[in-house]
């Protein structure tokens, strides 16, 4: 059992931030030893109970209504070992192991066994607690901290230090997904600037805006570096764009232009287990008129979430085999040998994997990627994001009432037209006009539907940029 850190707001309430992430070893660093970001607080039912995988460690989240807090246990019952996040919170707002009832409160410290005679003491033993990770909420996150839970109130939380110093005035998107390659992977892709005009052509990029890419890196240490290109994206009409990479698994991109204003690509790499990882990605934007901020408030979040999805699928599959090839030729300590890095467009990466050999970062040592998966797992979006996400989930059930209604109500006309042109000596021609169009309107409708419908469960095959050209 440890007690909860929690934050809320944009200050944390605990005093002293002493260490540095992943531990005081000045050569090493310890992935148990910092801050992960585990859920978007608007994506967690308060309700129910949520399961997750953080560096292979099954965790259940919850909400502990006495407390007022966001609680992370380890999801595993003291007793026999069952998942808790099979249980659920009793009426006294304990969480209640589903096998056989012991419940828990918010600490971890174990407050009633059923089964035992009354006056009997076994829930005060330490041996019935379940062990209770420290918690934070920043900047609309749920984090987790997976090592010593002393350390956690010491240890900085990475976040944004732009939307810290300036709270106001921003308008943010944001999205997550389960990916099919490491955290690691991931930062390597969203550092690289240089790949966006080839790999998201038709999404994000156009191949027309390529140019030289010169990067520098201004700041490095075990904490991570800072970079800046000077000309930026768009052949230099946007401005310069400075990165931020924070280990282990932050990143940003900022970026200051005439025509658009302020605009923040954050990215941070939770990782599950070797081989995946999740993705939360954030959106800020300072427009310099305020059009553009009326129409993205007004865009309903599932629906910039399944663009999202698409951007994420450009490079899903070919990011999922990448790193298998870099395992096989040795891994990121034989990446200079492995990867072809002649020009400054791949500083980043190469400050990245740099980072990794120098401080012996493996957040899973001795252990090897998974096979491969087929496509259309690659492709998966229900189980890697729409299940998952409070937004999908409810447009996705809402969507399924509204063609089932559809369908009813085409299948009764069609039943019931017949019938009514038999038992009616006459109806007028516009009225049958009519009805047959406003059905077939309804038919198409119905087809329109299942075709958004389908941008929950599954991406396609073949990217825009595979696209013929026009």
């Amino acid at each position: 059992m440890s007690n909860s850190v929690l934050t809320t707001g944009n200050k944390q309430t605990t005093a002293i931030q002493a260490l540095p992430a992943g531990g005081i070893d000045p050569e090493r660093f310890d992935w148990q030893e910092a801050w992960y970001p585990v859920a978007y607080i608007e994506d967690l039912n308060k309700s129910q109970l949520t399961r997750f995988t953080l560096l292979e460690q099954n965790i259940v989240i919850w909400w502990d209504r006495n407390q007022g807090d966001w609680r992370v246990f380890l999801d595993q019952c003291p007793h026999r070992l069952a998942p808790l996040s099979q249980g659920r919170i009793n009426q006294q707002g304990w969480l209640e192991c589903p096998y056989h009832g012991w419940s828990f409160s918010g600490t971890g410290k174990c407050e009633y066994i059923p089964q035992q005679r009354e006056g009997s003491k076994a829930e005060g033993s330490q041996r019935a607690c379940v062990n209770s990770l420290p918690t934070a909420v920043r900047q609309g996150l749920l984090f987790v901290y997976p090592g010593e839970a002393e350390n956690a109130a010491k240890t900085k939380i990475p976040v944004v230090d732009a939307l810290e110093s300036e709270p106001d005035g921003w308008v943010c998107l944001n999205t997550f997904r389960d990916l099919p390659y490491d955290a690691l992977t991931l930062m390597e892709n969203v550092l690289d600037s240089s790949h966006i005009p080839y790999t998201h052509h038709g999404t994000v990029g156009k191949r027309a805006n390529v140019s030289p890419v010169e990067l520098e890196v201004v700041e490095s240490g075990k904490w991570g570096f800072k970079g800046v290109w000077q000309e930026g994206p768009r052949k230099g009409t946007l401005g310069k764009q400075d990165t931020t990479f924070i280990a282990p698994g932050l990143m940003w991109h900022d970026l200051t232009s005439k025509q658009f204003g302020r605009t923040l690509t954050v990215v941070y790499a939770t990782p599950i287990r070797k081989g995946e990882c999740r993705l939360f990605a954030i959106f800020p934007f300072k427009f310099s008129s305020k059009l553009p901020g009326i129409f993205l408030k007004l865009t309903p979040r599932w629906y910039s979430h399944t663009s999202q999805n698409q951007i994420l699928e450009d490079d899903q599959i070919f990011l999922h085999y990448q790193e298998r090839y870099l395992e096989a030729q040795g891994g990121s300590s034989n990446f200079t040998q492995a990867f072809y890095l002649p020009t400054k467009a791949d500083l980043f990466v190469f400050q990245l994997r740099t980072w990794v050999n120098q401080y012996s970062i493996d957040p899973f040592p001795g252990k090897t990627l998974p096979p491969a998966l087929p496509t259309a797992t690659l492709l998966d979006r229900y189980h890697s994001h729409t299940e998952k996400c409070g937004s999908c989930r409810r447009a996705l059930m809402n969507l399924q009432r509204i063609r089932m209604g559809l369908a009813v109500a085409i299948a009764l006309y069609w039943s019931l037209m017949p019938i009514l042109i038999l038992t009616q000596n006459h109806i007028p021609n516009i009225t049958v006009i009519v009805s047959c169009l406003a059905a077939i309107i309804g038919g198409g409708i119905w087809l329109s539907l299942g075709n958004l419908e389908q941008k929950f469960h599954q991406g396609e095959e073949i990217p825009p940029r595979n696209f013929p050209d026009k």
